[in-house]
């Protein structure tokens, strides 16, 4: 190889290199999401003391929305694209609830699969039209990398809301 051919080469790489190391939040995000041990404090410190359990939380909803709560389950999903919310359940797994933060200041990892977690947020329902409805479920299935036909989907009485907590704080057990 001549001496010109492997400046180009070197440059390429080093522009490459360049490129990937300046994306730090992406990778910082991957890497987090990644993260083999996912034991461990998510965000904002909080106390614990007497939280709700998922089954709890539902029979007193009503008068927990749009209020501070804490509430503990098992982490039965976690969002596979940027690790923004966790699905969790209690024992009894009649119930399951979504844990939501901002996407990119918390990142669950998708290893916390099977933990126990104890979250602090807010208690939100969200109430959909039938468009929405149907965009959500688009959604959440693209978040799998599954592709729906939206025509082909159909929105049951269930799909029409969506309790979730906004979390400020998290403790992987």
């Amino acid at each position: 190889m001549n001496r010109e051919k492997i400046y180009f080469v070197l440059f390429k790489v080093f522009f490459f290199v360049s490129l990937f190391s300046s994306c730090g939040k992406n990778e910082s995000e991957l890497f987090l999401l990644n993260k083999s041990v996912p034991k461990g404090l998510y965000g904002k410190s909080f106390s614990f003391n007497n939280p709700f359990s998922v089954s709890d939380l539902f029979n007193n909803s009503i008068d927990q929305i749009d209020k501070k709560i804490i509430v503990k389950g098992q982490i039965i999903e976690v969002c596979p694209m940027r690790g923004c919310w966790v699905q969790i359940i209690d024992s009894d797994e009649n119930n399951s609830i979504r844990i939501k933060v901002k996407d990119g200041e918390i990142v669950f990892p998708l290893s916390a699969i099977g933990a126990n977690i104890v979250v602090e947020g807010i208690l939100r329902k969200r109430v959909f039209s039938q468009e929405q409805a149907r965009d959500w479920k688009v959604h959440l299935a693209q978040e799998k990398g599954e592709v729906l036909n939206p025509e082909s989907i159909i929105i049951e009485a269930k799909d029409m809301y969506e309790y979730r907590v906004e979390c400020s704080g998290a403790i992987i057990l």
